[in-house]
């Protein structure tokens, strides 16, 4: 058995050692390159999913989020709620939130969007907001007459923002006028502009607790509750710590608030992602076939020769799938250098979508997939042509 394997060994280097160099080459750039195909489109989808979730905890909805019940408008009673929740190991902070849709006035524009009430210490230990500050400072708390705004909402002078609401010009400093939903109109200077690259968070507008409870009324009530974790990706076991403290109201992970949107995206992209795939390995499985197949016919008569001095027709297939291997072996490891190049490319230059900067995120499950399916593909792709030459008879063969 190992005597055999040796001699197939033996027949393939020499077959590549007196083979075509420049084919070698190629048909190792192109599996290399099919290679690169295979593992990058999975990472940037991975690196969308990574984006969506960072910016969601991050700027957006923390880890959790505590909603009224059912019926409710309002959560009522949120500071005995926030100690509760806090006193529950593994919650480093949470964050009321007052929720209103405002119309903004500046200059003889107008656009329509939304307007949060925060208290801003309870806000800086939730989410990141405050590190985002373009221009201006962050909210303090005795913030009466301040307001701060996205930048998407702040504009540019003379730039529409794409049929996102846009002042089209707003500078720290300016004043703003706000038409709350229950009529009442207030006019706020401009303390900060922040851009987190979330097209839902830097849209909005935050004032203070104190300030929009006082123009809607509210006493002790919040449309929601953002709480941080210390672990990301443990939403699921505090969600359920929480409701076993006796929280009444409704608590919800940053995905589920996200309504499915993350999860049809990613059906979406395994789609594109399958169909990729497929082109790709069939790519692979006709390269193959086709160089191992021009490789047995112009070895037609050396392969009768062989069979002719006694070498088994099992040895001779074997060689060829030896030299299938090696061409895949060699592939699949210019594809990972390739890989690897584009790869810190994008970490440096990352791709940007509506969400944020895309990095590329390379799962060593995704590589050993790629290689396990090349190689798969690859020995399949080789081993036919080599079994049909190598089964025909010695004189057939010789004559060519």
């Amino acid at each position: 058995m190992f005597s055999g394997i040796r001699v197939s060994a033996f027949l393939a280097w020499k077959s590549i050692q007196r083979g075509s160099q420049g084919t070698l080459a190629l048909t190792i750039m192109i599996i290399a390159l099919i290679f690169v195909n295979l593992v990058f489109l999975p990472s940037i989808i991975s690196g969308v999913v990574v984006t969506f979730d960072t910016q969601s905890i991050d700027f957006d909805v923390g880890n959790l989020v505590i909603e009224p019940r059912e019926g409710s408008r309002y959560i009522d009673g949120v500071d005995g709620l926030q100690k509760k929740v806090e006193q529950i190991p593994g919650i480093t902070g949470t964050s009321p939130r007052i929720t209103a849709g405002a119309t903004f006035f500046y200059r003889g524009r107008n656009a329509a969007s939304t307007l949060y009430g925060i208290t801003p210490e309870d806000e800086r230990s939730v989410t990141r907001i405050a590190e985002y500050m373009t221009a201006g400072e962050f909210l303090s708390g005795g913030d009466t007459d301040a307001i701060i705004i996205g930048a998407t909402l702040a504009g540019t002078e003379g730039v529409e923002e794409g049929g996102l609401p846009s002042l089209e010009g707003v500078e720290v400093g300016d004043s703003v006028e706000v038409a709350y939903p229950n009529g009442e109109t207030r006019t706020y200077r401009v303390k900060g502009i922040f851009e987190t690259q979330s097209f839902g968070v830097d849209t909005a507008a935050f004032v203070t607790t104190r300030e929009m409870s006082g123009v809607l009324g509210l006493d002790d009530q919040a449309s929601a509750i953002l709480v941080k974790t210390a672990v990301n990706g443990r939403e699921e076991a505090y969600k359920r710590e929480i409701l076993s403290y006796g929280v009444q109201e409704d608590v919800l992970t940053f995905r589920e608030k996200s309504g499915g949107f993350v999860e049809q995206a990613i059906q979406s992209f395994n789609i594109i992602n399958a169909i990729s795939t497929l082109v790709s390995l069939i790519i692979a499985i006709v390269v193959v076939f086709i160089v191992i197949f021009i490789n047995t016919v112009n070895r037609r008569r050396q392969i009768g020769i062989l069979k002719a001095i006694g070498i088994d027709q099992q040895i001779i297939i074997n060689s060829y799938v030896l030299q299938v291997l090696f061409i895949t072996a060699v592939g699949a490891l210019v594809g990972i250098g390739l890989n690897a190049g584009v790869t810190t490319y994008l970490t440096a230059y990352p791709l940007v979508f509506p969400g944020g900067p895309v990095y590329p995120d390379v799962e060593a499950s995704a590589i050993l997939r790629s290689i396990a399916s090349l190689f798969a593909v690859s020995v399949v792709a080789g081993y036919i042509p080599a079994w049909r030459i190598a089964r025909e008879d010695i004189l057939t063969a010789i004559r060519g």
